[in-house]
């Protein structure tokens, strides 16, 4: 089975018809076949923060979203810690030079303790990790 990395990007997409990406993120789903996703909390924190200043509509999408993600048998959701925090952290401090954020840092460093290449975001950031983005 392949196993592939959400990132809020991804998640956004698929939930929000007004995103640029919405129709591109459908079309793609149309053509996966038996997948496991894999995603952080952290993630769906962004997720959710993303939809915050959303209507109530779009507000409870989100929130049905994360709980049917967090009830679902093809979604894997990393739990937070402080050892994931502090591997991030470690990730984000050795990259001054880069404009990654904390949450990418913690979803590159879950990735590579995975051994997940693929990624479900178009943000360049994991492509200069190595990681092959699969949405451009």
């Amino acid at each position: 089975m392949k196993v592939l990395f959400a990132d809020s990007f991804y998640w956004i997409a698929l939930l929000d018809p007004s995103d640029q990406w919405h129709q591109r993120v459908k079309n793609f789903n149309r053509n996966l076949k038996s997948v496991q996703f894999v995603t952080t909390d952290e993630v769906l924190s962004e997720f959710l923060n993303f939809f915050s200043g959303y209507n109530s509509t779009m507000r409870l999408g989100a929130i049905r979203r994360v709980r049917d993600m967090l009830q679902g048998h093809n979604v894997q959701v990393v739990p937070q810690n402080r050892e994931r925090f502090i591997t991030g952290l470690d990730l984000y401090e050795q990259r001054p030079d880069k404009e990654y954020s904390l949450t990418d840092c913690i979803s590159m460093q879950v990735m590579k303790a995975m051994g997940i290449t693929e990624v479900l975001t178009h943000d360049r950031h994991f492509a200069q990790e190595g990681f092959i983005i699969l949405f451009l």
